[in-house]
C-alpha cells in the first residue's frame, strides 16, 4: 500500500491516501475501486488561540458549577484519573489526579495515556467512517464479500456498527467450553472470526431484527479495516486517525510490545487487575489516549468536511426502533431522544479497573470526556453536567 506523507504542520489536518488493496481479492462481487486519490477530508483546523477564545465571564458561570460537582462525585481527589470539559474546543475545565502507577509511584498528568474501553468504539467506528466516506466500503455491503469466512450472509457493515447482527458476545462464548476456546492461550480478532465460520456458536438473535450491543461486533470491524487497508488495525487505526489528528498520546495496544509499558487498571479497593485470555482483541477496545487527545479527535469527528453531510447524520441516526423508548444506537454512538426534540449523544466504556466516558453535546459545542483507571461508576455520571449547558431533561434519580 502506497501511503502519501506530507511535512508536517501545527495545525492537524485529515491527509492521506486510501489505496485498494489486492487482498480484497478479484471477485467483482467484491471489487473496490482501485484508483489512487488523496482525499483532504478536514478544512484546516483552528487553534486554540484568541479567534476562538470564549469569554471569561462565559467560563466564569460555568466552571463554579463543574468544580461543585466535581468536588462531589469525586470527593478528595478520589478519581484517580482525568477528566476535561471543553466548549468550541476550548478546555474550560480540566482536572488529573491519582497514580498512573502505583508500584512506580508515577502520576497521572494531561500525557498519560490510558486504556478508553469501550470508547475504542467510535474511534473504530470512524474509521470505518472514513473508508466509507472514499467510496472503498459501503454501509449496506454484506461483511462476508470483506471477510470471506464471515458465516452470516445476511449481516451487513451497517449492522455492525449499530450492534444489530444478532452475534454473541465472544467474551461469553469463548468463556465456558474448551472445544470452542481454551483459555489458556490468548483470543485474536482473527481466532474470534475462525470460531464463528468453524464452531457453530449460533446467533443470539436473528441478524437484523433487534438491538443487541456486542463487542464481537467491532472486533469484526477492526478485521474489515485491516482487510480494505492492508495495515494492521494498529497502523491503520495510526495513519487513518491518530497522527492527522496530532493525538501523540494514543495508540492501540499491542501485548507483545507494550504489555509492560502500559498503564495498569486497579481495583476499587487499589489492587492491579493483571491481563486475561481476551486482551489481545481489539476495536472493542484496546485504545489507549488521553482526554485531551480525544478533545482533538472530537473536534475534527464532528467538523463539517470530516464526513460528508449525508453519512454524518446517517451516524447520529437510531437504528433500532422495534420498541418506543428514547434510548437508541447510531453509528458507533449511544444516544438518548427525548420526545421534545433534544438529543443526547455519549459513548461510556468498562475494561478490567479502567471507564471512560465520552460526550460530546452537539448542539452546544461541548464535550465533556472522562477516564479512569481505578474502578469506579462515577466516571459516567458526568452526564449530569449536560444540564448546565443546554435542556437536557434528565431524571438522575429515576435512572440511578
Amino acid at each position: 500500500m502506497k501511503m502519501i506523507f506530507l511535512k508536517k504542520t501545527k495545525i492537524p489536518q485529515i491527509l492521506f491516501s486510501i489505496l485498494v488493496l489486492s487482498s480484497c481479492g478479484n471477485d467483482k462481487k467484491t471489487q473496490i475501486n482501485t484508483t489512487p486519490e488523496v482525499e483532504d477530508t478536514l478544512p484546516k483546523m483552528k487553534p486554540l488561540g484568541p479567534e476562538t477564545k470564549i469569554s471569561q465571564a462565559y467560563i466564569n458561570s460555568v466552571t463554579g458549577r463543574i468544580n461543585h460537582f466535581y468536588v462531589k462525585n469525586w470527593p478528595n481527589n478520589s478519581m484517580n484519573g482525568s477528566f476535561l470539559v471543553a466548549k468550541n474546543g476550548q478546555i474550560i475545565f480540566e482536572r488529573y489526579n491519582g497514580f498512573a502507577n502505583k508500584n512506580e509511584g508515577t502520576k497521572i498528568t494531561a500525557e498519560t495515556p490510558v486504556q478508553i474501553a469501550s470508547v475504542s468504539k467510535v474511534l473504530t467506528a470512524t474509521a470505518v467512517l472514513k473508508l466509507v466516506n472514499a467510496g472503498k466500503i459501503d454501509l449496506d455491503q454484506k461483511v462476508n464479500t470483506i471477510l470471506k469466512t464471515f458465516p452470516y450472509e445476511d449481516c451487513t457493515i451497517r449492522m455492525l456498527l449499530s450492534h444489530r447482527s444478532g452475534m454473541r458476545n465472544y467474551a461469553y462464548f469463548t468463556d465456558h467450553d474448551k472445544s470452542v476456546w481454551d483459555r489458556h492461550n490468548q483470543l485474536t480478532n482473527k481466532d474470534i472470526l475462525d470460531i464463528l465460520a468453524t464452531k457453530n456458536v449460533g446467533l443470539e438473535s436473528r441478524t437484523g431484527t433487534r438491538f443487541s450491543y456486542c463487542n464481537t461486533n467491532y472486533a469484526m470491524l477492526a478485521l474489515i479495516i485491516e482487510k480494505i487497508t492492508g495495515l494492521t488495525y494498529k497502523e491503520a487505526m495510526s495513519q487513518m486517525i491518530f497522527k492527522p489528528l496530532g493525538m501523540t498520546h494514543t495508540y492501540v495496544f499491542d501485548d507483545d510490545k507494550e504489555r509492560k509499558k502500559i498503564v495498569p487498571s486497579y481495583k476499587g479497593n487499589g489492587v492491579e487487575i493483571g491481563f486475561d485470555y481476551l486482551d489481545n482483541v481489539y476495536g472493542d477496545k484496546n485504545v489507549f489516549s488521553t482526554v485531551r487527545d480525544l478533545l482533538k479527535f472530537d473536534r475534527a469527528r464532528n467538523a463539517p468536511g470530516f464526513l460528508k453531510p449525508e453519512l454524518l447524520k446517517q451516524v447520529y441516526t437510531g437504528y433500532s426502533n422495534e420498541r418506543k423508548g428514547t434510548k437508541n444506537y447510531g453509528l458507533g454512538i449511544r444516544m438518548i431522544n427525548w420526545d421534545s426534540g433534544q438529543n443526547y449523544y455519549f459513548h461510556n466504556g468498562w475494561w478490567h479497573g479502567n471507564t471512560s466516558s465520552y460526550i460530546p453535546l452537539m448542539k452546544e459545542h461541548v464535550t465533556i470526556i472522562a477516564l479512569s483507571n481505578k474502578m469506579t461508576r462515577n466516571t459516567y455520571a458526568v452526564r449530569k453536567l449536560a444540564p448546565i449547558f443546554g435542556d437536557y431533561p434528565f431524571k438522575f434519580k429515576d435512572e440511578e
